[in-house]
């Protein structure tokens, strides 16, 4: 594993894979957090970990299991600020993920829009209100992709770190 590490082209591929897991932060299909931490995960088992590399492994662990939960608080939170129900917030969710799978890349978050439009305007009989609550389901999805952006960008700011110092 050795020849591996101290080759020129792995660092510049591990960069380049974390690079299109960034990007896949901004499409919901790709898994951008998850991308990057495999690929750090990748470079630490090939070079080996010590206690400073271990800590900072930890750390890109932590943001990444926080990053990926931010999307649904923060939409949940978002859309409960409107007044949504609970109901509704996991009406979207499980609408989100459903359409995730059947519109890829953005089915997930339309369908976690309309999901929630229709149990609030059911709910409330309020197109109004219905609507209100999808708008706080898209900004906070608006927040989360920001948010996570941010994670992953720390994370690899993490790495390159180890890579420098470690």
């Amino acid at each position: 594993m050795e020849n591996i590490a101290n080759s020129s082209w792995f660092v510049p591929v591990l960069a380049v894979i974390m690079g299109v897991g960034l990007l896949g932060l901004l499409v919901y299909i790709i898994p951008g957090l998850t991308i990057i931490w495999l690929a750090v995960l990748v470079y630490g088992i090939v070079s080996g970990f010590n206690v400073g590399s271990g800590i900072l492994f930890g750390v890109i662990t932590l943001l990444m299991v926080g990053g990926s939960l931010i999307d649904n608080l923060f939409m949940g939170a978002q859309a409960k600020k409107t007044g949504a129900s609970w109901l509704s917030i996991i009406v979207a969710l499980v609408a989100g993920i459903a359409g995730t799978f059947i519109l890829p890349p953005f089915g997930g978050l339309l369908f976690a829009a309309v999901g929630i439009l229709l149990v609030e305007w059911i709910r409330k009989r309020d197109l109004a209100g219905g609507a209100k609550s999808a708008g706080g389901i898209l900004k906070g999805c608006g927040l989360a992709v920001v948010t996570r952006f941010g994670i992953g960008v720390l994370m690899i700011g993490l790495w390159a770190a180890w890579v420098a110092w470690l």
